[in-house]
């Protein structure tokens, strides 16, 4: 896998978390929550 690749996931990670979190949380939760989904 490629950079490009890597990156293309982690984003998709990110905005899906964020998509189901929404800005309510503090920036500790948000990692838990990309660490949890990243383990998928």
């Amino acid at each position: 896998m490629n950079h490009e690749e890597i990156t293309h996931k982690i984003i998709g990670w990110a905005m899906k978390v964020y998509s189901v979190l929404g800005s309510r949380f503090q920036e500790v939760i948000y990692q838990r929550a990309l660490a949890i989904e990243m383990e998928k």
